[in-house]
């Protein structure tokens, strides 16, 4: 699939979401939330379902929790530009409640055909929610900052999934921030396994050769780190600069 039928794709996926009547939580949505971030990235990241201010502005984790975000990002050197997010949900649950099973059923399809067309090496799970959608029955506490090979059936035929707690949770409970810091800090390691079993199993490479990025100061990581593969890292000799974002709402 060439950039702008992967661009294409995403934003046909989005326009069904900004239409999708499927379940209840139609009934109380602003805007839908489908997703937004590089088509060309490895990295998907998997939230729950959309907030007071995601609900506003149809984009995801824009607000607290999204800062948190992009903080654990910086802390590994990437930014959310260089990822896609997602949520298992596309519209906001009432008073943020947690999406019920014929919800996340509902939407499941789109969050599947997301997945198709990124076919990432990675699909990074925040949250129980999500989680679940990829390991289902296991205990975010057993197994956060772990990885399990992905169901094909999800979408992400040949991708590693990593579980980590949600940002909203982890702002409330300091301790569990400490360790959503600790479980990004493994996600270019994830990246870097996954694409030595893409190569082993046959699967599509990569648009480019692996690249590093420097941490920021405020970072313990190690001093450089795996970035993902995104058509800002395309060449190796491109300026530095924010990568094309695929904004859906």
């Amino acid at each position: 699939m060439t950039p702008d039928e992967r661009r294409g794709a995403l934003e046909q996926i989005a326009a069904e979401v900004g239409a999708c009547t499927a379940c209840r939580l139609h009934e109380g949505r602003t805007r839908a939330v489908p997703g937004e971030g590089d088509p060309e990235t490895e990295v998907v990241f998997v939230g729950e379902g959309p907030g007071s201010n995601e609900d506003r502005e149809g984009r995801p984790f824009i607000g607290r929790a999204g800062g948190l975000l992009e903080r654990m990002l910086g802390s590994i050197g990437w930014r959310r530009q260089d990822v896609f997010i997602a949520n298992v949900v596309k519209c906001r649950p009432p008073e943020n409640r947690d999406p019920e099973q014929d919800e996340i059923d509902a939407c499941a399809p789109f969050l599947r055909r997301q997945l198709e067309v990124l076919d990432p090496a990675v699909v990074v799970t925040l949250g129980r929610f999500s989680m679940g959608a990829f390991r289902p029955g296991a205990r975010i506490g057993a197994v956060h900052g772990t990885t399990a090979s992905v169901d094909p059936a999800s979408g992400a035929a040949h991708a590693l999934t990593l579980s980590m707690y949600h940002p909203a949770y982890a702002l409330r409970n300091p301790a569990v921030e400490r360790e959503c810091f600790d479980d990004m800090a493994k996600v270019p390691d994830v990246l870097v396994r996954s694409r030595e079993r893409r190569a082993a199993a046959g699967a599509a490479a990569p648009t480019a050769t692996m690249t590093t990025a420097p941490v920021s100061a405020a970072s313990a990581a190690p001093a450089v780190v795996v970035a993902p593969v995104t058509a800002s890292t395309a060449a190796a000799d491109q300026a530095v600069g924010d990568a094309p974002q695929l904004t859906l709402f």
